[in-house]
């Protein structure tokens, strides 16, 4: 679903103030950020410095031990459960790995969202299945189980799940882990495509320079010592001109290539 039209102001996302604990310690403080509606925002850093927690922190798998998120200019952090559910609605999420259910075919993981989300008939659902599936290149593929295609195949089959509600916002969580450099390059140019005809926001937790440079439109980096925000802005602009060493050596590295994979199709 898109955002609600009565909804009005350029951000999709704004987050104020906030932290992140496990039990007594601190992984993120004082983190503030907003992400402008149909941007290609990224959230990067290296290992241990709290990407993921802050994912996990966004889309209402862990609560924050303080600050406020705010989707389409509404609080969701301390919303109640009505309005909660409203708003998870706008958004999907690809996992890392695709977090696809082993047991369910393609069509079933996907259909997951619709059941739960949406009031349709089964043949209905089947329709939007079949769709999501073609958007991303798996037309024909939903009977099979994710354990009969590729890592790159089970990506794109957990994006088609992200999808199937019509998020206004979809986040990654390390879309390339674990791809080939040509698989990944094609989820790049699939999650522009998704931005470019539909106009979804985009939200990328990820440490590789490739996508970075080629999908984002700005950035924050995040630092595990000061357990917060230390860069913001447009990723080329930051590698040539930032004058912290941190971030000028994490977008100036060299990185080894990754073994091409082989066996199934990507």
């Amino acid at each position: 679903m898109n955002a609600p039209e009565s909804i009005s102001g350029k951000f999709a996302i704004e987050v104020s103030g906030l932290a992140c604990r496990y039990g007594e310690k601190t992984i993120l403080e004082n983190v503030s950020f907003a992400v402008k509606r149909g941007e290609i925002f990224f959230v990067i850093g290296g290992s241990g410095c709290g990407k993921s927690t802050l994912l996990r922190n966004l889309v209402g798998l862990q609560p924050p031990a303080a600050g406020e998120v705010r989707y389409f200019g509404r609080e969701f952090t301390r919303a109640a459960p009505a309005q909660r559910r409203d708003l998870l609605r706008t958004f999907g999420v690809l996992y890392q790995g695709g977090a696809l259910w082993s047991s369910l075919t393609l069509g079933e993981n996907v259909a997951l969202p619709l059941e739960l989300y949406a009031d349709l008939t089964r043949a209905e659902r089947g329709e939007i299945v079949a769709l999501k599936l073609a958007q991303v290149g798996l037309a024909g593929y939903a009977d099979y189980y994710p354990s009969e295609i590729s890592g790159g195949m089970r990506k794109r089959a957990g994006l088609a799940r992200a999808l199937a509600l019509d998020p206004a916002i979809v986040f990654f969580d390390e879309p390339s882990a674990g791809l080939d450099p040509i698989t990944s390059l094609q989820l790049d140019r699939l999650v522009k495509q998704i931005r470019d005809t539909f106009g979804t926001t985009i939200v990328i937790v990820s440490h590789e320079l490739a996508s970075i440079f080629d999908l984002a439109d700005r950035v924050i980096m995040l630092d595990r010592i000061v357990r917060g925000v230390i860069a913001e802005g447009e990723p080329g602009w930051l590698r040539d001109r930032s004058q912290d060493v941190r971030v000028r050596e994490f977008l100036n590295r060299r990185e080894e290539p990754v073994a091409q994979q082989g066996g199934k199709p990507a």
